[in-house]
């Protein structure tokens, strides 16, 4: 199993930490705030180690589980520091009232992510689509994700399938817009046709 650095100590942080101390994953937490960081190690159990803000992270693959405003100056903030790791960005990118998103168009979060990374890190959108309190439900869940290095890809998609989810490639990073747009999408469908946020994005495949 892998050693999965997370930078970030939210709700998304810890829910995916979960699923990925329960599958067999050595993780090490980052954050602002090293006492929290402390205590969601020690609520994580054994696997969970606190590691210092603004080092080179342990783990190989990074997952940047920060709001997206402030995603890019914690990235150039790291600089090098991220050399050479894969870099999974869970942000969404919508405005307050999730009605749109706030990165321009022909772009997304994830890619200006990338733009501030060194260039031998490989950025990766994923998570994005589920919300954290469905992730910490023990249940079948899609995650779809995108980025443009196939070896990156394939650890991404082992990393998924590690927790007990199912990894659904979209295609190049380019489709980070598109995966960002969901965010709008599910709010919406929250608030009116489902009537409960207890809700997950999945695909069916015919048999």
């Amino acid at each position: 199993m892998s050693s999965i650095s997370f930078i970030g100590l939210g709700g998304m942080a810890h829910a995916i930490a979960a699923r990925a101390v329960a599958g067999g994953h050595s993780i090490e937490l980052i954050g602002r705030d090293p006492a929290k960081a402390k205590g969601l190690a020690a609520e994580l159990g054994v696997g969970a180690t606190v590691g210092t803000f603004g080092t080179v992270p342990a783990g190989d693959i990074v997952v940047l589980a920060v709001p997206y405003a402030s995603a890019v100056p914690i990235v150039a903030q790291y600089g090098d520091a991220l050399a050479g790791k894969v870099i999974i960005d869970i942000s969404n990118t919508f405005n307050a009232d999730a009605t749109a998103l706030v990165v321009p168009d022909g772009t997304s979060g994830a890619q200006e992510i990338a733009k501030a990374a060194p260039a031998s890190a490989h950025v990766l959108k994923a998570f994005n689509t589920v919300f954290g309190h469905v992730l910490v439900q023990d249940r079948p869940l899609d995650v779809f994700f995108a980025g443009d290095d196939p070896q990156a890809k394939a650890s991404v998609s082992a990393f998924i399938e590690s927790l007990g989810l199912r990894p659904l490639d979209v295609g190049g990073l380019e489709m980070a817009r598109w995966l960002e747009g969901v965010g709008p999408l599910l709010m919406g469908l929250a608030r009116n046709g489902a009537g409960t946020f207890d809700v997950a994005l999945g695909v069916d495949f015919p048999s």
